[in-house]
């Protein structure tokens, strides 16, 4: 018999990127007395990993609990950036309501509507939580006009249409349910969760169900599978079958050797879960996003989305530099073949393939965001590879035209900039679809654009903003093919030959363009150091001293003046290479190269392309 449980509520926090999801999970953990009077707690604690902390995203879903009067609120905190809509898709299936958070300022963004078209396929109940109404250019009643308005557009039943507003400054926390009430605390966000969001059902008679819905890792247990239990209730040291809806090949026996529930910020071992609880098992060794567990005596897998396709791949490879090996401490093929297959483990939105005649594989992800993000992880963890160019995934319809993944993309920009950036997006062939003024100067276009076009364009969008510009994708469709776009009109300067970079060499090449490294860096034949303002490349010699002679003394090299070199991130180098050569990534440092390091090889096989 299907019952209610009144004592849960599940929900999941949905936002577009910056719209302060993570901060508002941190109030509503403070506020429930989830910590300790004295306890310190740092600021966004549910962004755990390093480079989360650092940019200021959240890449992966996070399960926390709260207790609230006598009901505990299960809350999932969610990605907003659209390389990490698979996440979002997945956690969904756990939840039977969201809390949609919009800027109040900024209002409903591409994200927004990504993230809230997802909940309501599902059927979710919706809360719309308007946050930072205490910033000064805040307009919060457009902003409901807005959300309402997407709504609709996205065919929202009429229960969803009369979902609860509540106006809130996560950072100083505080929500209020109408724009008149005083501010105090996050009551009223509290009281709307219980009031809104329906308790989960199931039927607790029934044999266990309960479908994986994400995967977490840890070096000591191996792979825990998160998910909520639909039916009947899960035991410790229970024999259960693993079945998957989309594969009917997998059936297999396991015991639950361990069984947690989420409270606070940590997982609590129990002995025994019913409906509607959400939990984490471990101790099944192969266990995928997707999978059922269930009863033996009656194996039936829940029905489970399939995770949105990759559209940009990229090569890893052995680094075989002349510097190779010397500042990594993982550096074979074996080393990044471990390393990328135990990134699947957690990572569903990623496909892995080993590539014929190479020592190496081509990876593919949602986006620019999703491989850097992997890329930045295996550096700091010591591996030494080298990357290609990224490119789209192309496909073929049933006609052989050709078809390619098209975004839109959402640009805010300061208005005297918006005739480069429709010039710049008009040249990699985006289409202009909208054009809308906003406030504080600021213009709104809104482009069709493909994927291909945006590779390597954030970092020239920066510059011609003067970093005012704020852009958002969000993947369209796949359309046919829109024709060849030219990338990088600058050539490169060369290294001529191994060795140390030195000022003298240094301060003759600065006068053909503009240097990436400065004196002391080691290069090498073939490496990239600089860029030129013509098409063509240019080979140096960096490493190039002056003849002493009895009347020169080498302290005369202290006087030239260097201009400081342009040192390039990840993502800028990323979006920098071209179809010809590598990106060298060690621990220590990002080299570009030529993929052919010889000259004259180069120059061979660039005429037997052409």
């Amino acid at each position: 018999m299907i019952t209610k449980r009144e004592d849960i509520r599940n929900i999941a926090i949905i936002a577009h990127v910056d719209h302060g999801k993570t901060t508002m999970v941190d109030q509503l953990l403070r506020q429930s007395g989830t910590f300790r009077e004295n306890q310190e707690v740092a600021e966004r604690v549910m962004d755990s990993n390093d480079i989360e902390k650092e940019r200021g995203i959240t890449i992966l879903s996070k399960n926390t609990a709260i207790r609230y009067k006598d009901t505990k609120i299960n809350i999932i905190d969610t990605p907003g950036h659209a390389d990490f809509g698979g996440e979002v898709e997945r956690v969904l299936k756990m939840v039977n309501g969201v809390i949609l958070v919009v800027d109040a300022f900024e209002g409903a963004m591409p994200q927004t509507k990504f993230v809230l078209q997802k909940a309501l396929e599902l059927n979710l109940s919706v809360i719309v939580c308007v946050n930072k109404i205490d910033r000064p250019e805040a307009r919060p009643k457009e902003v409901i006009d807005e959300v309402l308005e997407l709504l609709m557009d996205l065919d929202a039943t009429d229960e969803q249409l009369d979902a609860p507003f509540i106006f809130a400054s996560a950072k100083n926390g505080f929500a209020i349910a109408n724009l008149e009430d005083e501010r105090k605390d996050m009551t009223p966000l509290f009281e709307a969760i219980l009031e809104h969001i329906p308790a989960p059902e199931g039927d607790p008679e029934a044999p266990t169900q309960m479908l994986v819905s994400t995967i977490d890792y840890n070096d000591y247990v191996g792979r825990i599978g998160v998910g909520k239990v639909d039916n009947g209730s899960i035991k410790l040291n229970q024999e259960v079958v693993i079945v998957n809806h989309h594969d009917q090949t997998v059936n297999k026996r396991v015991r639950i050797t361990k069984l947690y529930e989420f409270d606070g910020l940590n997982k609590v071992e129990v002995t025994e879960a019913g409906i509607g609880s959400i939990v984490a098992v471990s101790g099944i060794a192969d266990i995928h996003i997707g999978d059922t567990i269930c009863a033996p005596e009656k194996p039936e897998a829940i029905p489970f989305q399939k995770i949105s396709e990759p559209t940009l791949a990229m090569d890893f490879m052995v680094n075989d530099s002349p510097l190779a090996g010397t500042e990594g401490k993982f550096v074979t093929s074996r080393h990044i073949r471990d390393r990328l297959m135990r990134e699947l483990n957690t990572d569903v939105s990623l496909r892995v393939e080993e590539k014929e005649g190479i020592d190496g594989f081509k990876v593919s992800g949602r986006g620019e965001l999703h491989l850097s993000v992997l890329i930045e992880n295996m550096r700091r963890e010591g591996f030494e590879f080298a990357v290609s160019k990224a490119e789209v995934l192309f496909k073929t319809d049933e006609r052989g035209k050709k078809l390619e993944p098209m975004e839109l993309c959402y640009i805010d920009v300061p208005e005297d900039c918006s005739g480069t950036v429709i010039q710049k997006l008009a040249q990699r062939k985006g289409e202009l679809q909208a054009m809308s003024p906003l406030n504080g100067g600021y213009t709104r276009l809104q482009f069709s654009i493909p994927a291909r076009g945006l590779i390597g364009f954030r970092g020239e969008f920066m510059t011609d903003t003067k970093g005012n510009g704020i852009i958002n994708t969000s993947f369209e469709g796949y359309e046919e093919y829109k024709g060849d776009i030219s990338y990088r009109k600058n050539g490169a300067l060369i290294a001529f030959e191994d060795g140390e970079a030195v000022t003298y060499g240094l301060f003759n090449a600065q006068e053909r363009g503009t240097l990436f490294i400065g004196p002391g860096e080691k290069v090498y034949t073939g490496m990239i150091i600089g860029e030129n303002p013509r098409t063509e490349d240019i080979d140096v010699n960096v490493c190039k001293t002056k003849h002493l002679t009895n009347t020169r003394s080498s302290s005369a090299d202290e006087a030239l003046r260097l201009v400081p070199p342009k040192i390039l991130s990840l993502e800028q180098a990323l979006d920098y290479i071209d179809s010809d050569e590598l990106l060298e990534i060690t621990p220590k440092s990002l080299r570009i190269r030529k993929k052919i390091l010889d000259k004259t090889a180069r120059y061979r096989a660039a005429r037997n392309n052409g």
